[in-house]
């Protein structure tokens, strides 16, 4: 099997091939461009220099100082192939190379037994490579650690997912574990450079225009093994139309799509997620659409984006901006109506508003003191008023007995527990002043008094006028004992106290319990 065409696998436990390492064979003159400029030594290795000092395990590992086991984690076209390539051409040492896709416990097993029978009888120490270690199951990495512990095998892992997700601990904690990171623009442009003159590469049949080469450069996000095979497609194209120079036009019809670092299992699906919830809750709509294209670009579900967008309307917009979840569920009803490409219109309309829509996570702090609470134990019986009346029997057992219907009360708000006993007291919301929430948060203070039946601030002296002349007009007593302050009708409903521009509190409204 050669997967990605980068490397020829042995039957594991079997013979190895004829070749100048078990589990790698030479380079084909028609290989892919990438495969023949695989670096030949280490001192061709670019991109890496922050484990290519000397004494670091990187070295070691190529050079066969140290035995230890390896888990080299980066993404695509960063060189973790070429590094087990460099580690198989080591001498003194078996070299045997498989892969996740397609080999099993048993296969890991044969390889297993092979090395321990070898050793037995002083044959060379085996390393072993697994590449895309993170498709293994867990049984399947349960089966290596063994043989890990005692240095059976060396393991040289190559993964491109977070191993720290991917890998089972007792694994990562038996290797050492080496980051490669994404070449820059600059070490993608020399690779280019080197690839076009190289004897392994096009040997100088063709040059490559200074425009042609941004366009590579900047298509391969960091992946020389994208940058190379975009090059050797360009080649095959000037070639064809009898040039020498692969232009800009020509580079732009060999490939024309760049290289989205994005994959929806993996590490990167994680990161850029991350980054576009939290560019919504910075109000950056231009990083948030920016992180929603790349989702898009890379195929990622849709649905699963607007999914996040419902959430976080409530989870960081909340209440300063109420019709943003009305927003968000319209966009996430129109992905599944319409669907791709034009529901990206509908998305990204709906991450514009979140983003810059005021923002306030007082809901999610609300829910989450209530859940904490519950979890806990606190929070006792339901009341006894509060308690279903409806079925027979009900009423004699106390169900609903003294309880408050509040539209009876002309403000349909009454004084009434309907926390349990342990928490009557409990306050979970807390508005902000942000947006919308501003007003409600000049309301909730006025209900939790009429419902709590707490002792409104002193009245002043226009208020206590105000409030004798409602008392003389016959209003509705007040749960404190008061009727409503500031000359405002008793029957005047909840949302429609008078507000100012701002969306705050009028300064000519004074009504103490008035919500």
């Amino acid at each position: 099997m050669e997967p990605d065409g980068l490397f020829s696998l042995a039957q594991p436990g079997g013979a190895a091939p004829a070749g100048p390492a078990d589990g790698f064979t030479s380079p084909a003159a028609d290989a892919p461009l990438p495969v023949r400029m695989r670096p030949a030594s280490l001192d061709e290795l670019v991109g890496q220099e922050h484990l290519l000092a000397p004494g670091a395990p990187l070295r070691q590992l190529v050079t066969g100082a140290s035995p230890m086991s390896v888990i080299l984690w980066g993404p695509p076209g960063t060189g973790k192939t070429t590094i087990a390539h460099l580690v198989a051409g080591a001498t003194n040492r078996k070299f045997v190379a498989m892969s996740a896709l397609s080999a099993g416990v048993k296969d890991v097993r044969a390889v297993i037994d092979t090395a321990r029978r070898e050793r037995r009888h002083g044959g060379p120490p085996t390393v072993l490579f697994i590449d895309e270690v993170h498709r293994f199951s867990k049984t399947q990495q349960d089966s290596l650690l063994a043989a890990v512990e005692d240095r059976t095998v060396t393991l040289l892992a190559a993964t491109t997912e977070n191993p720290y997700f991917s890998v089972i601990s007792p694994l990562l904690s038996r290797c050492v574990l080496l980051t490669l990171q994404a070449l820059d623009d600059d070490d993608v442009r020399g690779l280019l450079r080197r690839a076009v003159t190289d004897e392994r590469g096009l040997g100088g049949t063709v040059t490559l225009s200074a425009e042609a080469e941004e366009h590579l450069v900047r298509l391969a996000s960091g992946d020389v093994r994208k940058a190379l095979t975009a090059l050797e497609a360009a080649a095959g194209s000037a070639v064809a139309q009898g040039v020498k120079e692969i232009d800009l036009a020509t580079a732009e019809k060999a490939v024309d799509v760049a290289a989205v670092r994005y994959d929806r299992d993996g590490d990167a699906h994680y990161d850029v997620t991350s980054a576009f919830i939290k560019s919504m809750r910075g109000s950056d709509p231009d990083a948030a659409l920016h992180w929603l294209a790349r989702m898009l670009v890379a195929g990622e579900d849709p649905r699963f984006i607007a999914r996040r967008i419902v959430i976080f309307a409530s989870e960081d917009v909340g209440m300063a901006d109420p019709q943003a979840l009305l927003v968000a569920t319209a966009a996430a009803q129109a992905v599944q109506n319409v669907g791709l490409p034009e529901a990206g219109l509908n998305l990204a309309q709906a991450v514009v508003h979140l983003a810059t829509a005021p923002k306030s996570n007082s809901v999610t702090t609300a829910i989450g003191a209530a859940m904490a609470d519950v979890r806990a134990g606190r929070g006792g019986a339901v009341p006894s008023h509060l308690r279903d009346a409806h079925y027979p029997g009900a009423r004699g057992l106390g169900h609903g007995r003294g309880y408050r219907y509040p539209h009876d009360d002309p403000r349909a708000v009454v004084t009434q527990q309907y926390l349990p006993d342990d928490l009557a007291d409990a306050e979970y919301y807390q508005p902000t002043d942000h947006g919308a929430e501003r007003s409600i948060g000049e309301r909730v203070p006025r209900l939790r008094r009429i419902v709590r039946g707490r002792a409104a601030s002193p009245p002043s002296a226009s208020a206590s006028s105000a409030d004798g002349a409602d008392r003389a007009a016959g209003g509705a007593a007040g749960p404190d004992g008061g009727r409503f302050a500031g000359g405002v009708s008793p029957a005047t409903p909840l949302g429609s106290v008078p507000t100012d521009e701002a969306g705050s509190l009028a300064d000519s409204t004074d009504g103490e319990d008035q919500p």
